[in-house]
């Protein structure tokens, strides 16, 4: 079984006891992107305690927002009862929700139109209340509604943006693009874990470039990680660094990361150089060059704080970013090491202009 077949003997058995079942959300957005669905979900207007006495293999895991998990064969369906959120306070989960009659009065909580869409598992047809198919087409991420609204309620959705953006190479309308601005210093009120996991989704999917750079256009990056932000600006000997400052240098760093790439191996790349701003020194001060004396130790030191900072998930490796600081020192490659070494050996490389040599 398949978590296709899985969610639509769901929608069956939903169906065949007078409920109406819709597969929703991330699901419908990529099966109509012709991409592989990491999760299926199903929204219903059966209450959750009906969910559960039709199937005995469920478990509740948000009752009190109304989803169940529907388990079988080591698979997994969310369903959720059709709802309306009440109140955000503290500007991440609804302090109470009311359920709702139908699906389009559902869709309207969802934070984008493209996550807002339904299907009939059967027949393959789409509804849409929120113009999210044709935002599917032309490639573009929009808040449903209201967008500062979306963002007050979840302040996670300020990193979702980015990252859907990002994945799906979309461009953020604008009115949403400005939202997010406007909200991005509130990031502060996701927790530190569902940061972490952001951004190693982000490393990781191939498309970091892009999605650092959208960090950066939307006042995110400062918020969430300083130190690399700090990079911006910071010119290196053009010598040896010919592609531009270390901002750029990173970027082009990460661009190089593969999907799959192992999270270690991706943070240790951010961070490789985070210790140069605070050790810069123009080349009137050195007397030859730029030089970054003692980068690398600083740079151990900073990635320790981010870890300390940005702490994985307890028992999980989604984010990990625990091995990182060894990347920074370029004679120590802790768990990744073929890969890092040949990370490195391409950061030597990105221009084939630079003198033989190692970089300082």
């Amino acid at each position: 079984m398949t978590p296709r077949e899985l969610a639509n003997s769901i929608c069956e058995r939903l169906r065949s006891h007078g409920h109406e079942a819709l597969l929703v959300g991330g699901c419908v957005r990529d099966i109509l992107l012709a991409r592989e669905a990491a999760d299926y979900d199903v929204a219903t207007d059966a209450t959750p305690d009906e969910v559960m006495a039709l199937f005995p293999e469920s478990v509740a895991v948000g009752a009190q927002f109304g989803v169940i998990a529907v388990q079988r064969d080591g698979l997994r369906v969310e369903v959720a009862t059709f709802r309306a959120d009440v109140g955000y306070s503290d500007g991440r989960h609804p302090d109470s929700v009311v359920y709702a009659r139908t699906a389009k009065e559902d869709v309207q909580r969802r934070d984008f139109t493209i996550n807002g869409l339904l299907m009939r598992h059967d027949t393959g047809e789409v509804l849409d209340y929120v113009g999210g198919h044709a935002d599917l087409r032309a490639g573009i991420i929009r808040a449903i509604g209201e967008p500062d609204r979306r963002f007050r309620e979840d302040k996670l959705r300020l990193l979702r943006a980015v990252r859907f953006a990002a994945r799906f190479r979309f461009a953020i309308d604008p009115a949403t693009f400005e939202a997010i601005r406007g909200h991005a210093r509130e990031i502060t009120h996701v927790s530190a874990e569902r940061v972490r996991d952001e951004l190693t989704k982000l490393l990781t999917e191939g498309v970091a470039r892009r999605g650092f750079e959208l960090l950066e256009e939307t006042g995110l990056l400062d918020m969430i990680l300083p130190e690399v932000a700090a990079l911006k600006g910071v010119e290196q000997p053009p010598q040896f660094h010919p592609e531009g400052d270390v901002w750029i240098h990173t970027l082009l760093m990460i661009e190089q990361l593969p999907a799959g790439a192992s999270p270690t191996l991706a943070w240790g790349i951010l961070l490789h150089d985070v210790g140069k701003p605070a050790t810069f020194k123009s080349a009137q001060e050195t007397g030859d060059r730029i030089r970054f004396d003692g980068h690398v130790d600083v740079g151990v030191r900073m990635t320790q704080d981010v870890t300390r900072r940005l702490p994985p998930h307890s028992g999980g490796n989604a984010g990990r970013t625990d091995s990182a600081a060894a990347f920074t020192d370029r004679g120590g490659f802790a768990g990744d090491g073929l890969q890092a070494r040949a990370a490195f050996q391409r950061d030597s490389a990105i221009d084939r202009r630079r003198p033989t040599g190692r970089a300082p």
